[in-house]
């Protein structure tokens, strides 16, 4: 039988879990199988259970990895020394890099948490919310400040979110740009926007 191969540090898990976020962005959480997920990996469906309680666990697993992994990123930018327009720049490239980096799991987060089961789809939403009422927090303290533009908070916040998401569209195309000159370039037109 076939041995799930691990990448350098990491665990058997989080190797099925690379694996299901791959699948489950192609093929989207209720269209895929554990069989499927096996057989990309190259174990017998049966061997998986070994290392996962169920295919609603991995779902689980990936969208809280991520939802944890930037939740631990807003605290180490809010005790940072940077201002406001610091903190959010940094938080913008965090996005970017996640975007970039862990696409496939981002997008799961991003698509599939529907499919999350109570009390984690509630647990999730919770820490999703909170996340986005800290970046407003950030962006009405960096009107205040003067800092940025008096815009509203809330919209200036949706639109830094949503256009990180639209690196899915990127992502797809890979259009002929580098990575920093891609993660540069959101950061300027989102804190400086278009015009001279």
């Amino acid at each position: 039988m076939a041995k799930i191969k691990v990448a350098t540090h990491g665990s058997k898990k989080d190797a099925i879990l690379k694996k299901a976020a791959s699948l489950f962005r192609k093929k989207g959480f209720a269209s895929s199988s554990m069989r499927e997920l096996a057989e990309s990996i190259g174990v017998e469906a049966p061997s998986l259970y070994n290392h996962i309680g169920s295919k609603s666990e991995l779902l689980q697993d990936i969208c809280f990895k991520v939802a944890n992994d930037f939740t631990l990123q807003l605290r180490e930018v809010e005790s940072s020394a940077a201002g406001n327009t610091g903190k959010i720049e940094q938080l913008i490239r965090f996005h970017v890099r996640m975007m970039l980096q862990s696409f496939d799991e981002v997008y799961v987060s991003n698509h599939e948490w529907k499919h999350l089961k109570e009390p984690h789809l509630s647990n999730f939403l919770a820490q999703r919310k909170l996340y986005e009422g800290k970046l407003v927090q950030l962006i009405r303290e960096g009107i205040t400040e003067k800092e940025l533009k008096n815009l509203h908070p809330h919209v200036a916040a949706l639109t830094i979110l949503s256009a990180v998401r639209g690196l899915e569209f990127w992502q797809r195309h890979k259009k002929d740009i580098s990575t920093d000159v891609l993660e540069n370039n959101m950061v300027q037109h989102l804190l400086n926007g278009l015009t001279i």
